[in-house]
């Protein structure tokens, strides 16, 4: 800590900090710290304002009650050791395969109720449970193509699982531009490592997808399926899309005929054999859930049970979701893959077993209580840090209504070194890998996403919240092929700032300059001007607008 401008002030850290331990330098961050003391305060951040500069410009965003913004981007990297990642790979891969395992059986023969590994009540009472779509079989047997495991470090720095995502999982796209841009900003900070690449994200998602057609179709047309351009993650729609180099569609675009799910295009209707959809199943089919969803295609449920039309991810998926089966998960990777867990739950009270309840009621002063199907941060109260009123309020939702709530001890997320107005200081983050299941093998994207709380002290690190990101650096290991690691791309350089640091993607068909007309297409939409729609690579006629349906990206 030998730069007083950058690192002055950064300890003492309460808990588990992946940079520092005991004022020392841990071996995986010492080129990082070296490089970012011999740059120095003011030439950090001259490259942490052209950053921001450079995301603002591009428009990597998300939306916060209809307000877009710019997504944060901090200028230091999360580094993850190989060995570290590989238990976080494999114990993710075990989470995907237990949970798919569960939701096969809570759809179709219920052995897990009959076996009392979860209770039936649990399932059936969760919001997301969904009858309609009980019974049907996907295609090649997977319900979570894409899942986003979050997790935490706790004050021992072990990884542990603090919900799972496999409905519509999003924030994958900052995973992405976020490498690009900082191996911009940070070329020969880049170019000291070794460093898995994220590159391949979209084709291995896109292969997914493909392996999930229905049966008999050999070279299936894909398509993302949005709410549309005020969707709060319409910007990762659009991304996935073009680096998959498949259409994108919103619900106007797609009609059912005689079970079967068609798009419109310039020359007709044609066949849908897959469907990626970033849609809540609420508004996915208002023949089936709610029937004043302009977002959804009507009939789009029975194409599925007719085994026409793959959805990914599967309808009902948010079950597992439910906080309240998190605690059970642990129960559900013995019983189907007799293993015990990889990665550990944070311990977890059930708010409808009365004893528990009491000892929580007891303590709420001290624990953390969330809603089983809140997201986003929301309805969480920490109890050390709510009024007394807050508290007794709480007190009276829980006792209404026992089984929506759970509750945690307060948990010291670790803390990574983050540029804030006072210089480099600790701040709290979280980590969203994502894992890409086809059927075969599930593929765990070396890095994640990295979310970090701004403020000081703030444990919710969602960007609602004033959450920003991080780029996050899987060393790669000794053993690793020579071309795991991901080179650092040239950065032209004007007064030691780099140039051009937005979220082109390497290893996808994307650039900068398409990003932005797909933008001021967005923007004609809204308006009905179909110049920029009418291009030959958007064969779909949508005129619509989209609509947000709870598809956040943090």
């Amino acid at each position: 800590m030998d730069t007083p401008e950058l690192f002055d002030g950064y300890g003492p850290v309460v808990g588990f900090d992946e940079m520092f331990a005991d004022a020392e330098v841990r071996s995986n961050y010492a080129q990082v710290h070296e490089s970012f003391q011999k740059m120095g305060a003011e030439e950090i951040r001259l490259r942490a304002d052209s950053l921001a500069s450079s995301y603002l410009e591009q428009g990597v965003t998300f939306g916060v009650a209809g307000e877009e913004r710019p997504f944060p981007l901090d200028i230091v990297p999360r580094l993850i050791e190989a060995a570290d990642w590989d238990h976080v790979e494999r114990g993710v891969r075990q989470r995907v395969l237990a949970l798919e395992a569960f939701l096969a059986d809570a759809y179709g023969s219920g052995e897990l109720f009959a076996d009392g590994v979860v209770p039936r009540a649990t399932v059936m009472t969760s919001p997301h449970f969904h009858r309609v779509v009980a019974g049907l079989e996907p295609a090649n047997g997977v319900r979570v193509h894409v899942a986003g495991v979050d997790l935490i470090r706790d004050g021992n720095g072990d990884f542990r699982v603090l919900e799972d995502n496999v409905r519509v999982p999003s924030g994958v796209s900052y995973v992405m531009t976020n490498r690009r841009a900082l191996s911009a900003a940070l070329p020969e900070v880049f170019a000291d490592h070794r460093i898995r690449p994220v590159s391949q994200y979209s084709q291995q998602l896109l292969a997914a997808l493909r392996k999930a057609a229905p049966a008999g179709v050999n070279d299936p047309t894909v398509v993302v399926l949005t709410p549309g351009v005020y969707n709060s993650a319409y910007f990762e729609h659009t991304l996935l899309a073009r680096t998959m180099g498949v259409e994108l569609v919103e619900g106007r675009d797609l009609v059912c005929r005689s079970g079967r799910v068609m798009m419109r295009t310039t020359n007709g209707l044609e066949p849908v054999d897959v469907i990626y959809r970033r849609i809540d199943d609420d508004f996915l089919d208002p023949v089936q859930f709610r029937s004043d969803s302009a977002l959804g295609v009507p009939g789009i449920i029975n194409a599925a049970r007719a085994g026409h039309v793959t959805i990914a991810n599967a309808v009902g998926n948010g079950v597992a979701d439910d906080k309240l089966l998190y605690t059970y998960v642990p129960d559900l990777i013995r019983y189907y893959l007799s293993e015990e867990p990889i990665l550990r739950n944070v311990d977890t009270w059930r708010m409808g077993e009365p004893e528990q309840r009491e000892e929580v009621l007891d303590r709420l002063d001290e624990l953390v209580l969330k809603p089983v199907d809140g997201s986003g941060g929301k309805g969480i109260v920490i109890g050390p840090a709510a009024s007394r009123e807050e508290l007794d309020e709480l007190r009276g939702k829980i006792l209404l209504d026992p089984r929506a709530w759970i509750a945690q001890p307060v948990v010291s997320l670790s803390t990574v070194p983050t540029l804030v107005e006072d210089g480099v200081r600790p701040r709290h983050v979280d980590l969203r890998p994502f894992a890409v299941h086809d059927g075969d093998d599930v593929f765990v994207l070396p890095g994640g996403l990295t979310r970090v709380a701004l403020p000081e002290g703030e444990l919710i690190v969602n960007s609602s919240r004033g959450g920003g990101s991080k780029d996050t650096w899987v060393l790669a290991s000794p053993t690793d092929p020579e071309d795991e690691g991901e080179g650092a791309p040239a950065a032209s350089r004007v007064a030691g700032t780099p140039q051009s640091a937005g979220p082109a993607i390497d290893g996808g068909t994307a650039d900068v300059h398409v990003q932005e007309q797909e933008q001021q297409q967005g923007k004609d939409l809204s308006t009905g001007s179909r110049d920029e729609w009418s291009r030959p690579e958007h064969r779909s006629l949508s005129l619509s607008k989209g609509h947000e349906a709870g598809d956040s990206p943090c």
